[in-house]
């Protein structure tokens, strides 16, 4: 094996993602043949010895893939750690997923949005997924104040300026009107900060909820099966799990754990 940036390292052998390891780095908790090391390091693990938190790491020692869906609920915010102690999507799974096993959300839900949100192990698909050159499409439910007409919704299809750059075409259709409100189905391709909230506010419709019904082809709600209650999560199918690294055009499938389904 090569030398290869330690973050990348870590991330491949599921001690934790990408971002998260680089921030172990600049941390000072990562040591290279006893020698703490800077953002940028590169080692071999065939020839170095990698410790984290004083504790060495090989391998060997990664745990099995994990691959889970879970349906978010309002108020938990998707990151590891919270400065403010909020309650954290890790915290939604069983004990033995939640120390040792290096999971981690693939990319963000606003704390005070729900739906899907995919949990793994696997450093290098979640650098795939979350890479602006990858897209996947991710489909929501929102309810909006107010009643949008037609020409709002196109100026919405067709991409609005946000921060200096147009938002790419996106898929927007009326789902639902209830007296001053209007439930919208919207089907992006790309993940902007806080991009649906952001887009209906400048449009002149807030946002009243939003939810994430689905990360491509994979679903809360399965045919012929109950959905995903909120605070709960579930292995995905293995035809998911195809699908997730055709789509990064990766060739090596990781089985995931028998795991139930799970609530808080």
């Amino acid at each position: 094996m090569s030398d290869e940036r330690l973050q990348k390292i870590l991330a491949q052998w599921g001690i934790a993602s990408r971002r998260l390891a680089e921030q172990m780095i600049v941390a000072g908790r990562v040591r290279v043949n006893g020698n703490i090391v800077g953002l940028g390091q590169k080692a071999n693990p065939d020839r170095d010895f990698i410790e984290v938190d004083g504790i060495p790491v090989k391998p060997t020692d990664r745990p099995a893939c994990v691959y889970l869906l879970l349906n978010k609920p309002a108020g938990v915010v998707s990151t590891c750690s919270d400065p403010r102690d909020r309650s954290k999507v890790l915290d939604l799974l069983e004990s033995k997923l939640r120390s040792g096993q290096g999971i981690h959300p693939v990319g963000r839900l606003d704390a005070d949005s729900t739906g899907a949100l995919l949990l793994t192990n696997d450093g290098k698909l979640t650098f795939c997924l979350t890479h602006p050159r990858h897209s996947i499409s991710k489909t929501y439910q929102v309810w909006v104040l107010g009643d949008p007409p037609e020409p709002i919704l196109q100026a919405w299809r067709q991409g609005i300026i946000l921060s200096g750059r147009k938002t790419l075409p996106a898929q927007v259709r009326v789902l639902d009107r209830v007296r001053d409100k209007t439930l919208l189905e919207v089907i992006l391709s790309e993940g902007r900060n806080r991009q649906i909230r952001r887009t209906a506010q400048q449009l002149g419709y807030p946002v009243v909820r939003l939810h994430r019904t689905a990360i491509g082809p994979i679903q809360l709600q399965r045919p012929e099966l109950p959905i995903l209650p909120p605070g709960c999560y579930r292995p995905l199918e293995d035809a998911e799990i195809i699908f997730l690294w055709n789509l990064v055009n990766l060739t090596s499938i990781s089985v995931p754990l028998n795991l139930p389904e799970h609530s808080i």
